[in-house]
C-alpha cells in the first residue's frame, strides 16, 4: 500500500501541471481585460504602465512558469516561514491579486474557514444520515420508509441550491423569523451563547447543502447495500448462524462501502463547487464568493489559483478513495 501511494502521488505531479496548463490557457483565451476597471480619465500609457507592473508585458509561457514557481515553491516557503519564523521566502515575489494587490494565497487562507464553517459540517450532516438511511431502505427495501425515503431524495437531489435556499430563507427566515437570512462572516465564537449565534445562521446553508449530499450518497449506499445482500457470503453466513445485526453491518455493510467512498471522496472537492452557489445565496464571505467577485473583476491571478486548488483536492480525494479501497476490502491489493 505505501508503494502505491507513493506512486500515486509521483504520478500525481505531472497531472497535476498539465492541469495548470490547461487552467492557464483557457484564462488566456478567456475575454476581458484587467484594465477594463481603471477609469477612463487614466491616459493609456499610465495603463500600459499598470499592464507591465501585472506582468502582462511578458509572454505567456513566461509568466506560467512563473506562476508554477511562486505557486509551488515560493508559497510553500512562505508557509514555512510563517510555522517556523525562517526567512526562505523573504523577498521573493508571490502570486498578487489584481484586485486587491495582496498576495492571493493569504486572502484564500482568510476565506476558508468560513467556507468549512459550512460545507466541512453540511459534509459530516449528510454522511450522518445518509449512511443509515441507505442501509435501512436496502435492508427494508419497498417498505413505506424505502418508498419515502427514495422520493425525498429524487426531489431534494433534483433542485437546485439557488432554488432550495431561496426556498429555506422565505420560509425559516422570512415568515418564521428563526434564523438570519445573512449569514454574518465578522461573528467570532468565545462563549456558550456566541455558538448559539453560529449555530442559528449555519443551519439553513447547511441545510441546503446537506439536501443534496444525503440524496446523493443515500442512493448510492442503498443501491450498493442491495448487491450485497443477494452474494453468496451472505447466505453463507447466515446458515452459520451468524446474527442478522452481525451480517448486515459488518460482512455486508463493510463490501457495500467500496463504492459509495469514492462517491464521499470524490464528493468533497465538488461540494466546493457548489458552495459558490450557496455561498452567494447566503452572503457567506468565503471562497466561492471569492470566485465569483474575481471572476468578475478579471482577477485571473485568483481564478487561475483557486480552480487549481480545486483540481489539487479532486487528485488528493481521488488518492485517498483508492487507499481506503485496499482498507475495506483485503482482497484489493496494489503492492
Amino acid at each position: 500500500m505505501l508503494t502505491f501511494t507513493i506512486r500515486r502521488l509521483i504520478f500525481a505531479v505531472p497531472t497535476l501541471l498539465f492541469t495548470a496548463l490547461i487552467i492557464f490557457l483557457l484564462l488566456e483565451l478567456a475575454p476581458g481585460d484587467p484594465m477594463s476597471n481603471v477609469p477612463l480619465t487614466v491616459p493609456d500609457d499610465v495603463k500600459q504602465q499598470m499592464r507591465l507592473a501585472l506582468g502582462l508585458g511578458e509572454p505567456m509561457h513566461i509568466r506560467f512558469f512563473k506562476w508554477i514557481v511562486q505557486f509551488f515553491w515560493i508559497e510553500p516557503l512562505n508557509l514555512f516561514d510563517q510555522m517556523f519564523g525562517t526567512t526562505f521566502a523573504e523577498g521573493k515575489l508571490r502570486v498578487i491579486s489584481w484586485q486587491s494587490r495582496s498576495p492571493v494565497i493569504d486572502i484564500i487562507a482568510e476565506r476558508i474557514p468560513q467556507t468549512l464553517w459550512v460545507v466541512g459540517t453540511a459534509y459530516v450532516v449528510a454522511i450522518a444520515i445518509a449512511i443509515p438511511v441507505g442501509i435501512y431502505s436496502a435492508y427494508r427495501q419497498y417498505s413505506f420508509f424505502d418508498q419515502a425515503g427514495t422520493f425525498i431524495t429524487m426531489v431534494g437531489y433534483s433542485v437546485p441550491p439557488f432554488f432550495s435556499g431561496v426556498l429555506v430563507i422565505v420560509v425559516f427566515a422570512v415568515n418564521l423569523g428563526w434564523f438570519p437570512s445573512i449569514y454574518d462572516t465578522t461573528h467570532k465564537v468565545v462563549d456558550w451563547d456566541s455558538f448559539v449565534v453560529q449555530l442559528k445562521q449555519m443551519i439553513m446553508p447547511v441545510m441546503v447543502l446537506a439536501l443534496q449530499i444525503t440524496s446523493q450518497i443515500s442512493r448510492f449506499m442503498r443501491a450498493s447495500m442491495l448487491d450485497n445482500l443477494e452474494q453468496d457470503y451472505v447466505r453463507t453466513a447466515r446458515a452459520k448462524g451468524m446474527g442478522e445485526g452481525t451480517v448486515v453491518m459488518v460482512h455486508v455493510l463493510r463490501n457495500s462501502m467500496i463504492p459509495v467512498v469514492t462517491v464521499i471522496a470524490l464528493g468533497i472537492p465538488a461540494i466546493f463547487g457548489g458552495a459558490i452557489i450557496t455561498e452567494q445565496v447566503f452572503k457567506v464571505n468565503g471562497i466561492g464568493q471569492l470566485l465569483i467577485t474575481a471572476i468578475q473583476a478579471n482577477d485571473l491571478p485568483m481564478v487561475q489559483t483557486l480552480t487549481f486548488i480545486f483540481a489539487v483536492l479532486i487528485v488528493l480525494f481521488n488518492l485517498l478513495a483508492d487507499v481506503l479501497y485496499g482498507i475495506l476490502d483485503p482482497r484489493i491489493r496494489y503492492d
